[in-house]
């Protein structure tokens, strides 16, 4: 701060908060980067953008000192430094939010916020003034927060919220946030922009890193994109578009084309009456949905976070128990089946979460490429043969596109996007009757969803039923022959591919034909404001 001051005093232009000059890394013959160079200054936003793989996690772990450059240097305020460790950063005000959020959902949400740095009065935890200093610390950033909330209990954005709190108050004025929208609903990743926003009006520096090119031209001051392990010269957000940082990303290459051809439904694969379930803590968030999918169908479920469709993705493949109703397979009765039995039964299952129930990331490549209900086929006399093994594990990583180094390296090695395409090849390999995909493109860069897409109008083309939950809704209408709306919990409505996107926002919100303010505005605006303006009121979805 004294340094920028002197600045300020004699009239230059102070040193960019934290910059990276010529910085490469390797990981044996992988290459993660090649010469990388970028600066983050006091009261601004750097977006950095680009593929899966590109290398941005691995820029942002050498920033924050989990990993060290082989090449190039690092200056904070202007200072060349070597990181050795978070805490030496932490200690020079750097803090980092990783996809993957330090909280423990045990504790209460107080208790993540002063966990490792609780004050104390005579040798005693003084949780008077924990309460007070939380209550002041989230009042300066503008957010809400009932602290004696269970962490488990808290909505993702909340958890996110409170540690980027964690940060500030142990004396953060430059945060990292690798891929922080990933994981929430538009209402929340709208927060969570006007957070950041008011961050930096503060003095506070924030790099951002996100697939969502929106979202970029929404919150950054300067975008610099990594490509193959080398970065572009930054650009002020005023002299970028989209379509620019698309092509920049892509190599100069045109964006990919999702067409967006109709499909030809055929009988009834997959047909559901009445289902009824509750959540973890006994509310009842999914109240007599029907439900059939045809084969050669895709059909999108459009609902804000928190309406049922996550409880219900998981009723359909077993992983939550129905209170009523009934699940039927071609007219096989499926309703108390395991999950195990659906999946031999034909049922393919993406889960929008792969780091916990898609992917077992302590296994290898190869060990979770060939993770599915048909791992009977590779064996012989109860062994499994190497020759059917290896085809099954280059059939699913060519199927997917994957970029890797080697099928025995273990799969947390791979980038999300990567990770992602093993999943969807995996499930697609057996081509399933019926595939639930939930998030499918979550955290994965442009031309990944491209493929993505690609893919699962190629599994309907080839006759599987496809069940697509999304809180993209640019995804639901590119993709699904149909869509069907949840509110509370019920459906509210179906409407074709080419559905009106007004009309769609006003029954995502419970709200047809109303003359509601709130619709109102939904219809002024966007339909995606209007969803995010009316969430943010929402408890669930705060």
């Amino acid at each position: 701060m004294e340094q920028h001051t002197r600045a300020a005093e004699t009239g230059s232009a102070p040193p960019p908060r934290i910059e990276a000059r010529g910085i490469a890394r390797s990981f044996g013959t992988v290459r993660a980067n090649r010469d990388v160079s970028l600066a983050a200054h006091r009261g601004q936003v750097l977006a950095v953008i680009g593929e899966n793989g590109a290398g941005k996690s691995t820029l942002m772990r050498m920033l924050y000192g989990l990993d060290r450059p082989d090449e190039g240097t690092i200056l904070i305020d202007g200072e060349p430094v070597r990181l050795t460790s978070a805490r030496d950063a932490i200690r020079r005000g750097i803090g980092l939010v990783q996809q993957e959020l330090a909280i423990v959902p045990e504790l209460s949400l107080l208790e993540n916020l002063v966990l490792g740095n609780e004050p104390t009065t005579a040798g005693r935890i003084d949780w008077g003034r924990a309460r007070r200093e939380a209550a002041s610390l989230a009042e300066s950033v503008g957010a809400t927060i009932d602290w004696d909330v269970p962490a488990a209990h808290a909505p993702i954005a909340i958890q996110q919220q409170v540690e980027i709190l964690r940060l500030i108050g142990r004396g953060a004025d430059l945060l990292i946030l690798d891929e922080p929208t990933a994981v929430l609903a538009p209402a929340q990743a709208t927060q969570l922009l006007e957070l950041l926003r008011r961050l930096v009006s503060d003095g506070k520096t924030v790099i951002f890193i996100s697939h969502k090119l929106g979202e970029v031209m929404h919150v950054a001051d300067a975008i610099t994109v990594l490509r193959a392990g080398i970065t572009e010269p930054a650009i002020p957000r005023s002299e970028a578009s989209i379509e620019g940082l698309a092509r920049l990303i892509m190599g100069g290459e045109s964006a990919p084309i999702d067409a967006a051809n109709p499909g030809s439904p055929g009988d009834v694969v997959l047909a559901c009456q009445g289902l009824t379930a509750a959540d973890d803590r006994g509310v009842e968030r999914l109240s007599g949905v029907d439900l059939e999918v045809r084969a050669g169908e895709i059909v999108g479920i459009a609902a804000v976070s928190g309406n049922g469709q996550d409880e219900l993705a998981e009723t359909l493949i077993g992983l939550r128990k129905l209170t009523a109703g009934s699940v039927a397979l071609r007219g096989r009765p499926l309703t108390r089946a395991s999950v195990r039995a659906r999946r031999r039964a034909g049922f393919g299952y993406v889960s929008a979460d792969r780091k916990h129930e898609g992917l077992a990331l302590d296994l290898s490549i190869a060990e979770n490429a060939i993770a599915s209900p048909s791992l009977g086929a590779l064996t012989r006399g109860g062994w499994f043969a190497p020759a059917r093994v290896r085809r099954a594990v280059d059939g699913v990583l060519s199927s997917g596109a994957v970029r890797y180094g080697s099928a025995k390296d273990p799969i947390s090695s791979l980038s999300g996007g990567n990770q992602q395409r093993v999943v969807i090849a995996r499930e697609l390999r057996d081509r399933p009757e019926v595939l639930i995909a939930s998030q499918p493109t979550r955290g994965v860069d442009i031309r990944g969803i491209a493929f993505i897409h690609e893919q699962l109008r190629a599994a309907r083309d080839a006759g599987s039923a496809v069940v697509l939950f999304s809180e993209e809704l640019d995804e639901i209408q590119g993709l699904a022959d149909r869509i069907l709306v949840l509110h509370q919990g019920r459906v509210v409505g179906e409407l074709g591919r080419d559905a009106d996107r007004v009309v769609l926002g006003k029954l995502m919100l419970g709200l047809p034909g109303s003359e509601d303010p709130v619709a109102a505005a939904g219809a002024a605006a966007t339909p995606d404001e209007a969803i995010a303006s009316a969430s943010s009121e929402d408890g669930d979805t705060a």
